[in-house]
């Protein structure tokens, strides 16, 4: 059996090494690496992409910019190319790398050159908004608050660093408060909202494991759409996913209303919740992942999965 070769840019980091670790447990899939004292050089950095069929970046956005141009001087050598930054989220001639977006885009994913790798925060929001969207239930300008809380691996390097280093991080905080977070525009845009979202993260004092909610009134919205045709539409719309699932209304009762943020550690699953008070015309739509998982590893693994044909 002929291996799918994949050079990871980047896989010193975080979400570098959590790719690393779970193509190394996969037997149809070679890494290919270089020398660590060269992982800066472009010549030995340039040479390992001529030699592979998928290239995964996991550097920072200027970066990422730098090394698609790099493997771009390739020409007809150029490998097929996995962004894990946000610099190309956007962009036009990129496929957007979730997978479960609608029924089209696992085709997109596995036809296309360029895919960029979502945000841990968006796979949460979109997976919860674009079936509302796409079903009519929610308007595509109605005004959206998602509210999320990740582990700080989710906070990026400098996070990162700060908690490893000091440990003596807060339990609990708001950051981003500005409204201008980086994830905004491809919250909207794969969404489908046409009104920009207000998005509010957060972090508290744990490594991993993300929770994304969006509130809804329901009685505010066209056609007053009860939670059982929230739940429905969720349920149809991922009818048939391996790694995104939608927790029954029976299940979403049995948790007594809580939801621990930790629960999916360590595995690449999706989770989506419907929590509903009809009386009061509201629910509380939820979305649980590994934000190193779903939302960063798991996310290019399924897309390098999917780019060699496996």
């Amino acid at each position: 059996m002929t291996k799918g070769r994949v050079f990871i840019d980047g896989e010193a980091g975080t979400t570098g090494l959590e790719i690393r670790e779970r193509l190394a447990a996969d037997p149809a899939i070679e890494v290919v690496s270089v020398d660590p004292a060269l992982r800066k050089d472009p010549n030995a950095r340039r040479e390992a992409m001529a030699s592979v069929d998928v290239v995964v970046l996991c550097l920072p956005d200027a970066a990422a910019v730098e090394a698609v141009a790099l493997a771009g001087s390739l020409g007809a050598q150029a490998p097929r190319i996995i962004d894990a930054s946000t610099a190309h989220r956007v962009a036009d001639g990129w496929v957007y790398g979730f997978a479960e977006l609608d029924a089209n885009q696992a085709q997109a994913i596995k036809s296309a050159t360029h895919v960029a790798n979502p945000g841990c925060y968006p796979t949460g929001g979109i997976a919860l908004l674009r079936p509302l969207v796409d079903a009519g239930l929610l308007p595509a300008g109605a005004g959206v608050t998602v509210n999320a809380v990740s582990g700080y691996s989710g906070g990026g390097k400098p996070m990162i660093e700060s908690y490893e280093a000091t440990k003596t991080a807060p339990a609990f905080e708001l950051y981003g408060l500005g409204l201008a977070h980086k994830h905004v525009p491809e919250l909207q845009r794969y969404s489908g909202l046409s009104r920009r979202p207000i998005f509010v993260p957060s972090v508290g004092n744990f490594r991993q494991g993300m929770l994304v909610s969006v509130p809804l009134h329901l009685d505010l919205l066209a056609g007053k759409p009860s939670s059982q045709d929230i739940q429905a539409a969720l349920e149809r719309h991922y009818a048939g996913a391996d790694q995104v699932r939608v927790a029954t209304a029976a299940e979403t009762a049995k948790l007594g209303g809580r939801l621990d943020a930790l629960g999916l550690n360590g595995t690449d699953k999706l989770e989506l919740y419907v929590f509903p008070h009809d009386e009061h015309g509201q629910a509380l739509l939820v979305a649980r992942l590994d934000n190193l998982g779903k939302g960063a590893a798991g996310a290019a693994v399924q897309n390098i999965r999917l780019m060699l044909g496996l």
